[in-house]
Order: structure tokens, then sequence, then C-alpha cells
């Protein structure tokens, strides 16, 4: 199958090196942070709740806030209308990749013996569910005014046909070609997470994971943008 034509152009239209549109919105409930995050024809939604009393009284830090997380997927969020069961094997692995890139960006040690709930559901899944998710995530824990380093973004890049690609949609996801996932702190110019579901030539893979970063950046830059604007709205409405 052809993910590039002659002309250059992927199968959505877009350039190799070409990140899918962003948009975001901060729903209306406001009980805690809460965003919604797309990335092309995926859509995530995040909801954080605290930093609360913890539950579980044996995970209680007395120098660091918990954390935790839970992923899930609507059962219309995709083609396939079965029941997905809570708890798989893929939901929890995805939600143990999103707590430990949000650990490494918030200052749990501001907020000792207490904890903060992740919750992230995929609405639409288009490829990069994962990246869209911790997006989110961030929106979220800005919105809630977590204290944090710096805002982790994530974006993934591809190998196919011989070709890098950035930000992959479904059809270039599932073509079984290597792809790597990166979290990444602009600011700090450190990555938080990587993840590569396949086989990488050597000569290759610093690339394809400097073509994630650059994605990193460039979402990194739309989410300021994004967190600008709504605090100046909420200041506007707030009034002198």
């Amino acid at each position: 199958m052809e993910f590039v034509n002659p002309e250059g152009l992927r199968l959505d239209g877009r350039r190799p090196m070409e990140v899918c549109c962003f948009q975001s919105q901060f729903p209306p409930f406001r009980l805690s942070g809460s965003a919604v995050f797309e990335m092309g024809n995926t859509k995530v939604i995040a909801a954080v709740y605290g930093p609360r009393e913890v539950q579980n009284k044996s995970q209680l830090s007395n120098d660091q806030a918990l954390v935790r997380c839970e992923y899930t997927m609507a059962n219309f969020s995709t083609g396939d209308r079965k029941r997905k069961p809570k708890g798989d094997r893929r939901s929890t692995e995805i939600s143990l990749v999103i707590r430990q890139t949000m650990e490494a960006c918030i200052l749990t040690n501001l907020m000792p013996r207490s904890q903060i709930d992740i919750y992230v559901q995929v609405l639409q899944a288009d490829g990069g569910t994962r990246s869209a998710c911790i997006n989110a995530a961030t929106l979220a824990l800005a919105d809630a005014g977590i204290p944090m380093r710096d805002l982790v973004t994530s974006c993934s890049a591809g190998y196919l046909n011989s070709t890098p690609l950035l930000d992959l949609n479904y059809l270039e996801d599932s073509a079984g070609g290597p792809d790597v996932t990166v979290g990444f702190l602009p600011k700090l110019d450190k990555v938080t997470l990587l993840q590569m579901d396949a086989k990488l030539p050597v000569d290759i893979v610093e690339n394809v994971m400097q073509l994630a970063i650059e994605g990193c950046k460039a979402i990194a830059t739309y989410i300021r943008e994004v967190l600008l604007e709504n605090t100046k709205q909420l200041e506007y409405r707030r009034g002198p």
C-alpha cells in the first residue's frame, strides 16, 4: 500500500512531516480540571480531581502526592462496537504509561499526603490515542491548577516504505511498521516517555525520534496559546 503519493502527500492530505490539526476546549462542567483534545480524527476527554485525601491509606506518602490514572475507550470510539471490558490489559498498560508520564511533570513534593486522580476517555479513535490522552491530561492538569515543572506533550512518528511519517493516523498505525511515541518536556528539553512498537534500523532511530520531538514542540506551542486564551477569557468574565 502506498502511504505517500508521488506528489508527496499522505492518505489524509498531509505532508510526511506534518502533524494533524489540533483542537481543544474546556467543557462547561467545572467539577475540577477538564479538557477535550483532538488530534485529527482522534478525540479525547480528560478530567482531574485533587489534590484530595488519599483513599487507600496504605498508599499514603508523607513527602509526595499519589498520582492515579484511569484510561478507557468509549464503546462508540471505533467501528468495532463490541463492549470493551474495563481494566483489560491494554487499558491497564496505557493507564500506567500516562500516569508515569504525568508524574514526571507534576510537582508532587508540594502536595504530600494527598492524591491526584486523572481520568481519560477516548471518544473517537483514529490513531495516536496514547499521545492525545497525554496532551488532554496536560490541559486538564493546568485547568485544575496542579503545579507542574513543564507542560508535558506527546506525539508519535513512524517509518513506512522507507519514509519517516509524523503523527500516524489509524491506517498508517495499523500497517504494522515501526513507530515511536515520545513524551517531552519542551522547556526542560527532556524526554519523559519513549515507546517503540517494532524494531527500527539503528541509523533511522534518531531521525524518527527527533521528528516525534518536533511534533511535541508544536503541540506545546499550541497548548500554551490555548491556556493563555482561556486565562484571558476567565479574567474578562471576572471583570475589574
